[in-house]
């Protein structure tokens, strides 16, 4: 019985593995307000000094929002934008921009 226990809980942890929580694209829209000043309206950044956001993998988003919170990142701007992102709102945030 041990060894089925144990293997149905390997079987989820690799099914489940490297997934990123669903996003809500329409409530990261909203929350992406304060990010269109240097990433522009929809994603296009306006200068070379801030990446393009739109079409970006989820994943990669979250990713680099999450460790620009946690501190595993540093930019002076982005580390502060970050830094009181909850992982739902990071997870809304990457799901918009990835959708555009």
């Amino acid at each position: 019985m041990k060894k089925l226990i144990g293997t149905v809980m390997l079987a989820t942890l690799a099914a489940t593995a490297g997934q990123v929580m669903a996003g809500d694209a329409a409530a990261g829209q909203t929350k992406a307000m304060a990010c269109a000043a240097c990433h522009g309206v929809n994603g296009i950044s306006s200068t070379d000094i801030w990446p393009n956001l739109a079409g970006q993998k989820a994943g990669y988003l979250a990713k680099q929002m999450k460790a620009f919170r946690d501190g595993t990142r540093s930019d002076p701007v982005m580390s502060g934008m970050a830094k009181p992102l909850s992982d739902q709102d990071i997870d809304d945030l990457a799901a918009y921009y990835s959708s555009l």
